[in-house]
């Protein structure tokens, strides 16, 4: 662990894609180093479905009070016996 916590800069700098560096105490695996993806380089396109589907006017009136309760927690599907 020691030497992990010293050199941890340069493991990351060499790690290649598709590879791991597996993170042991005493000989006891503990962790997993592993290089992540390069993310998109496109950003997100805001805009992009402009005027190929349109909300209806409920969309934005309140949720019923039965479903409002189910999402925190309360009502009859939570106070069901699992039995």
């Amino acid at each position: 662990m020691h030497e992990a916590k010293t050199n941890l800069s340069r493991y990351i700098a060499d790690l290649a894609p598709g590879h791991t560096i597996l993170l042991c105490n005493r000989n006891e695996p503990i962790a997993e180093l592993r290089a992540l993806g390069k993310s998109p380089t496109q950003g997100v396109r805001i805009g992009v479905m402009e005027g190929q589907f349109e909300l209806p006017d409920s969309f934005f009136e309140p949720l019923p009070d039965e479903l409002l309760k189910a999402f925190n927690g309360e009502g009859p599907l939570y106070n069901e016996d699992p039995a």
